[in-house]
């Protein structure tokens, strides 16, 4: 196969993939009441632990970076998942941090999570997902 459709397949196929892997994950959040950027969010906030993030640093660290992250969090705040803390030492800045009950729901869903990913990659070995895992590292790079 000539180098510029091996590329043009390998791009495609990899979208492809990334499709199929959203829309199953989509499903998956469905009976939550949570889209994929929600529940990005909520990852986040949680593996800060005690630590909380300001809107910036939320978005650098999103999947899918949006200028919309604002609006996230106001639909997080608003089912009580997420809540919003003024900074003490800039009134400007203003910090977000995972409730109680975020947390909660992220147990739950951290099981439904657990299957998909099962699912999505129960054919690979494990060296051909390493395999996979350092090839997609090295096309982000």
């Amino acid at each position: 196969m000539k180098s510029k459709t091996l590329n043009k397949d390998v791009v495609v196929s990899v979208m492809k993939a990334n499709n199929c892997i959203m829309d199953k994950l989509a499903r998956g959040l469905k009976p939550f009441g949570l889209s994929i950027q929600q529940f990005n969010v909520l990852r986040i906030l949680r593996g800060q632990q005690d630590n909380i993030l300001n809107l910036n640093e939320i978005t650098n660290r999103m999947i899918h970076k949006m200028s919309n992250t604002t609006r996230l969090v106001d639909k997080l705040i608003d089912k009580l998942l997420v809540k919003r803390v003024v900074c003490p030492e800039n009134r400007r800045r203003v910090n977000i941090s995972i409730t109680d009950k975020g947390l909660n729901l992220l147990s739950q869903i951290d099981l439904v999570i657990q299957e998909f990913e099962n699912e999505i990659i129960h054919s690979l070995s494990e060296e051909e997902k390493n395999t996979l895992l350092n090839l997609l590292i090295k096309i982000k790079s």
